[in-house]
């Protein structure tokens, strides 16, 4: 019989994280847990208020879950979010510790190698964000908060800080319609790769009409495989989160499909710890830009934690996950 249990879980961020919509100095992550004939395996998620998430809606998702389902009927029977993630990758977990194989190897892949991840940058004035890019010269591929007004001359700084990083940026939301060639220009002046997000989600139609100096990736706008038709002609990538597609199984799904309507890929995520970056793992394989330093933002991470040296992730051990 498997028995299911959740809890909530709070970890103290390193500093504040700031992005356009606000602020926060702590994550609040869900623990699913399943056991079954001695073996036990565990997911994390992320509830997100900008989805309409809070930790108590998630407990409700997760104990309206018959644990009769399997990872594939586990899609059709709860909506996509974090609370079906958090199941979904205790499944594989699970999976994986019962069958003896790693969870690479479910998937179909033989080995996981190591990934370089972005190292974000909180929003603030053009000055800090320099000076913060400048304190991790041994970080070099760095993803950059942006807000709005003043992101040229953000974007302008830190490229002016660090001539040798590799930068990307992620607006949330934040542009207008009317910031969007200029702004896009600069971030082709700086030698930007990928610009998020620029306008807000469900309003993004005038990415239709402008160039794109610099390629465009959707990211409040697509959740799981279905949306990614619309992106078309709107977007030249796709960030795929495990908490939006509600799990490593939807992800793996959403790969594919991109791949089929040549959408470039980043593998993005939560604030979150390791136990919720390791089943991205798998995601991050086939990203052309990977996201996940969820563990460097915190003050501590879990034990059995992803190894992370120099912006460049170590596949997990099978006590943490998978």
């Amino acid at each position: 019989m498997l028995k299911v249990s959740a809890h909530a879980e709070s970890w103290p961020l390193a500093e504040a994280f700031v992005i356009a919509r606000g602020a926060k100095t702590e994550a609040w992550v869900v623990i699913v847990t399943l056991e079954q004939d001695g073996f036990t395996g565990r997911g994390e998620c992320v509830p997100y208020a900008r989805y309409g998430e809070t930790v108590e809606s998630v407990f409700e998702a997760i104990r309206t879950w018959s644990p009769s389902l399997n990872r594939h009927a586990l899609l059709g029977a709860m909506p996509a979010g974090a609370a079906r993630n958090a199941i979904d990758c205790a499944l594989w977990d699970l999976e994986a510790k019962r069958s003896g194989r790693t969870a690479c190897e479910l998937a179909g892949t033989s080995t996981l190698n190591s990934v370089e991840t972005c190292y974000t940058l909180s929003l603030a004035t053009p000055a800090a964000m320099a000076a913060k890019a400048l304190s991790v010269p041994n970080l070099t591929l760095l993803k950059l908060k942006l807000g709005g007004e003043g992101d040229c001359e953000r974007m302008r700084a830190v490229r002016q800080s660090r001539p040798d990083a590799r930068l990307v940026a992620d607006a949330n939301e934040a542009w207008t319609r009317d910031m969007l060639e200029p702004y896009l220009a600069a971030a082709a002046a700086s030698g930007f790769e990928l610009i998020e997000q620029p306008l807000p989600a469900g309003r993004d139609g005038a990415l239709k009409e402008v160039t794109h100096p610099v390629p465009i990736c959707a990211d409040e706008s697509v959740h799981t495989t279905q949306d990614l038709a619309a992106l078309s002609g709107r977007y030249d990538a796709v960030n795929i989160k495990l908490d939006k597609a509600g799990g490593l199984t939807e992800a793996l799904m959403m790969i594919r499909e991109a791949k089929v309507i040549d959408l470039k890929i980043m593998c993005g995520c939560m604030v979150a710890t390791s136990l919720a970056m390791a089943p991205a793992l798998l995601v991050a394989q086939s990203a052309d830009w990977v996201d996940l330093d969820g563990p460097l933002l915190l003050a501590r991470d879990r034990p059995n934690g992803l190894t992370i040296r120099d912006g460049l992730i170590t596949p997990p051990v099978p006590a943490l996950w998978g």
